[in-house]
């Protein structure tokens, strides 16, 4: 039998020092009632100080007898798949790949425990570190052999399947089980999900599991690490580097080789599971680029399959799960490599907004989704920004013509017209970060172009947008369309303010009255993203905000206009963050502050692609 050019049966035996007979011999006698030799055997087989020889020879034989090794053996097929053979020797690996060959394909009842033999790999070893008097048990990270060891794992992985084409069947639920809890060391996680990634090559058909396992532990590493904590976990490191400065300063001047190596030191997180969340986005990244660039050519068949599957993926995980910060941008960076996937991502988010089978909350995220990449993503080109602000304001157009033609009473209730609401900021928000990319070519055919939205008439409804949006996405764009002339906001906020009334929240401390500037939950996707090995990427592509000083934000009592000057986003503290909690959007760990969810939903009419 020949596997990869090499001939196992043909292998040499080596004569080594055993004990007992041989595996056959043995295995008669256990057969018969006679188990000395039998224990023996096992005995010898997890010998720490066992050599390269001696497993080959124990192989070689149990080869040989691969067919008696029923299920009765179960004990002694497990103490051999537990034998060192990573990292000995070229000629042990050969002979153990083969063992597995032939084990598989004579007794597949020893399938699963095969592939969990593989799958434990896939992860440095533990070794045990003594801290403070503290038997520690962490991720071996000095392994060199790590990446000659994975290779090994996945040709056994492979051999396996040729044996058995059903293995992927069995796979996927063991490569669940195995996943590394989510505390574990970032090489650790890193490790494991490479080496899922890597799976994906050779088993195709269950990418879209993998993919969607990933993500699913990534979003619950996203959750726990918010967005105030990971910029708080870095100001503090900031004064603490600071603080250790001066206090050096006073002793001895600072070596040249101390400097050099400051910038290494601060692409680390300063929050560690924002640290663990930027190098798995790394991976994923990095896996994103091999996939749909081959030699450097950009391959289109294999970018539109990964698209599909990272969208199914997006649907089920990514856009139910609300206050995730980076986990997103996986397909952020995908649609970066073509337009036409932006576009389709766009069309994509479009279809569940203006698709009223689906439930609100989810049709508001992709209103959400929707204004905050066509905010932040600088590779959408211009033509395709109007294209969405123009299907976005004609179908606000209809719903308020369809709630004013009724014939009731229409009244600002963001538990009947969510999707509504979102869809007008996501307009404002759109229009606040592109207005002048769409006024800079030509003024006049800009100006035009912005009237023809017919802004006034949705700032005018009874509806009322302006009452129910961020105050600092209302101010902003009302300072902006009154530069303009394009329609005047101020009035309405003036009259909203005085209408707005408090809310008494109930909480431990006892009753409080506030009022709830963020009725929508509004939740923007694509704000500035946090980590900083896997931003590089993200960085050349990201659109910050850039603050309009020639623009003057209505001052409103609650001083939300301005900004703090080192901060990219304008809505800083406004939106909510989530404090380590998974759930649907919007987020029901505080009700008081949430909308309620809603059945309402607007007119399907507008069905046309981009």
């Amino acid at each position: 039998m020949e596997i990869d050019g090499r001939d196992f049966l043909k292998t040499p035996s080596v004569k080594t020092v055993r004990f007992g007979g041989s595996v056959a011999e043995t295995l008669e006698k256990h057969k018969h009632g006679d188990s000395s030799d039998y224990e023996l055997l096992k005995h010898q087989l997890v010998d720490p100080e066992i050599k390269d020889a001696q497993i080959i020879n124990w192989l070689q034989e149990f080869r040989s007898s691969v067919t008696h090794l029923t299920k009765d053996h179960e004990q002694l097929i497990y103490t051999i798949l537990r034998l060192p053979w990573l990292g000995r020797s070229q000629a042990v690996v050969d002979e153990y790949l083969a063992f597995l060959g032939n084990l598989v394909s004579a007794q597949t009842v020893y399938l699963c425990a095969c592939l969990n033999m593989v799958v434990y790999h896939f992860t440095p070893k533990r070794v045990t570190i003594c801290e403070g008097g503290v038997d520690i048990s962490d991720s071996d990270d000095e392994d060199e052999n790590l990446p000659r060891n994975f290779d090994h794992c996945h040709q056994a992985l492979q051999l396996i399947i040729r044996y058995v084409p059903s293995t992927s069947r069995f796979l996927m639920p063991i490569l669940q089980e195995n996943f590394p809890f989510i505390q574990k060391s970032s090489r650790t996680l890193e490790c494991y999900v490479h080496n899922l990634l890597r799976i994906t090559v050779y088993v195709p058909s269950i990418r879209r599991d993998l993919l969607e396992l990933i993500i699913g532990k990534l979003l619950k590493l996203d959750v726990n690490a918010s967005r105030t904590h990971i910029e708080e976990a870095e100001e503090n490191r900031v004064q603490t580097q600071k603080a250790e400065e001066q206090t050096e300063e006073c002793l001895f001047d600072m070596d040249e080789d101390v400097s050099a190596d400051e910038p290494t030191r601060t692409t680390v997180m300063a929050h560690p599971v924002a640290e663990r969340l930027d190098t798995l986005m790394a991976v994923l990244m990095a896996y994103i680029k091999d996939v749909c660039y081959v030699d450097g050519s950009f391959h289109a068949e294999r970018t539109k399959e990964l698209y599909r599957d990272l969208l199914t993926v997006f649907d089920k995980l990514i856009l139910p799960t609300h206050a995730s910060c980076h986990v997103q941008y996986t397909l952020f960076y995908l649609c970066s490599f073509k337009p036409a996937l932006a576009e389709a991502f766009l069309d994509h988010l479009w279809k569940i907004l203006q698709n009223p089978s689906l439930p609100a909350v989810l049709r508001q995220a992709a209103a959400g989704y929707l204004g905050s990449f066509l905010a932040r993503a600088k590779f959408i080109p211009l033509s395709t920004v109007r294209a969405c602000l123009d299907l976005l304001s004609s179908w606000i157009h209809q719903y308020i013509y369809s709630q004013d033609s009724c014939g009731k009473q229409v009244c600002c209730d963001v538990s009947l017209h969510g999707p509504f609401y979102t869809s007008c900021q996501a307009v404002f928000y759109t229009i606040i970060f592109r207005h002048r990319a769409l006024l800079e070519a030509n003024m006049k055919k800009g100006l035009e172009y912005l009237q023809s939205l017919n802004l006034e008439q949705v700032v005018m409804c009874q509806l009322n947008p302006l009452r129910v949006c961020l105050p600092s996405i209302t101010n902003m764009f009302a300072a902006i369309t009154r530069k303009y002339q394009v329609v005047f906001c101020y009035t309405i906020i003036e009259r909203n303010n005085r209408c707005v009334l408090p809310v008494v929240r109930s909480s431990a401390g006892g009753d409080c009255v506030t009022t709830n500037t963020n009725p929508l939950d509004s939740f923007f996707p694509f704000d500035p993203y946090l980590l900083k090995r896997s931003g590089q990427l993200i960085e050349p592509l990201y659109q910050v905000w850039d603050d309009l000083s020639d623009t003057e934000p209505f001052p409103t009592k609650r001083g939300q206009q301005g900004s703090k000057e080192d901060e990219d986003d304008f809505l800083c503290g406004e939106t909510p963050q989530a404090e380590g909690i998974v759930g649907l959007t919007p987020n029901s760990y505080d009700s008081n502050f949430h909308s309620p969810s809603s059945l309402g939903s607007p007119p399907n009419t507008l069905q046309r692609p981009f």
